[in-house]
């Protein structure tokens, strides 16, 4: 039997955007022959997929969706804009987002190779290669993403701008606050914070700012130098961490300070724990 690579499995992924998986069985089957692999991908019924799977997918939109036990964010590729505004993409998007939702794969490689449970007799990948040769344009799953609800866990999904972006937030201390948690997630969308807290943000980072700091306060006493840095350092957390931010709807609080008012008003010890903020090809 030939030697399958990773080279050869890479190759024909990037040649006809099947799993790693599909493409390794396809290799196997064809002895290591790419062109002789792709032909008989062909064969088996994804000839007008297969042809389509080089072009580029730039536009796309994300989807989220829920089960009992968990809240699933995908995001879904193609080539136009015009095809992403298509209800057929519409509801692929949201059929593949269940099946995230039910299934909750360990991968994306995973999840493209599992059956899919609306027509098990396709995997989620044959499933994607249909609606390919339906649509006729190349259509990926890029990303998939799933939060595990529990009983002390509320989590808010907003989306923003059609699904160009979506956004989670996740409250711990009570599975209650799901408006909160959306609010919340309304805000990310809006601030588009890079870090949850400022114990979060690298500490290369945080000596960058610093740099940029001095460099912009030259020449003065080094106490004065020194409490200048350390404001701004503050500023810089006060901009990019989500718990400091100001509330889009209420900027005179912090969004740490709307979560401890709810949390007073309840009796119960609320925390952001932790957030999401998807945008397409992101």
């Amino acid at each position: 039997m030939a030697t399958i690579t990773p080279s050869m499995v890479k190759e024909l992924r990037e040649r006809t955007g099947l799993g790693m998986t599909r493409c390794k069985e396809a290799l196997e089957e064809a002895k290591g022959d790419i062109e002789l692999a792709i032909a008989n991908l062909r064969k088996a019924g994804m000839a007008s997929a297969v042809k389509k799977e080089g072009r580029e997918t730039k536009e796309g939109m994300i989807g989220f969706a829920e089960s009992d036990t968990t809240v699933a964010i995908v995001e879904i590729n193609a080539e136009t804009d015009f095809v992403v505004k298509n209800d057929r993409f519409k509801e692929f998007l949201l059929n593949i987002a269940e099946e995230v939702a039910h299934t909750n794969p360990s991968s994306l490689d995973a999840f493209l190779q599992q059956k899919y449970t609306k027509e098990p007799g396709l995997t989620i990948d044959q499933y994607r290669a249909t609606i390919v040769q339906t649509i006729g344009e190349n259509i990926q799953i890029r990303r998939i993403l799933t939060l595990k609800k529990s009983p002390d866990l509320s989590i808010g999904v907003y989306s923003h701008l059609g699904g160009k972006i979506v956004t989670a937030a996740e409250i711990t201390g009570s599975d209650k606050e799901e408006a909160l948690a959306k609010d919340i997630a309304m805000h990310i969308a809006a601030a588009a914070p890079e870090y949850l807290t400022p114990d979060k943000v690298p500490q290369a980072i945080i000596e960058n700012e610093k740099d940029i700091a001095r460099s912009q306060i030259q020449g003065k006493p080094a106490n004065i130098v020194d409490k200048i840095v350390e404001g701004k350092i503050n500023a810089f957390y006060d901009s990019t961490t989500l718990v400091r931010q100001k509330y889009i709807r209420d900027d005179s609080i912090s969004i740490s300070d709307l979560v401890n008012r709810k949390s007073k008003e309840t009796g119960k010890p609320l925390l952001v724990t932790n957030f999401i903020r998807w945008s397409v090809g992101q």
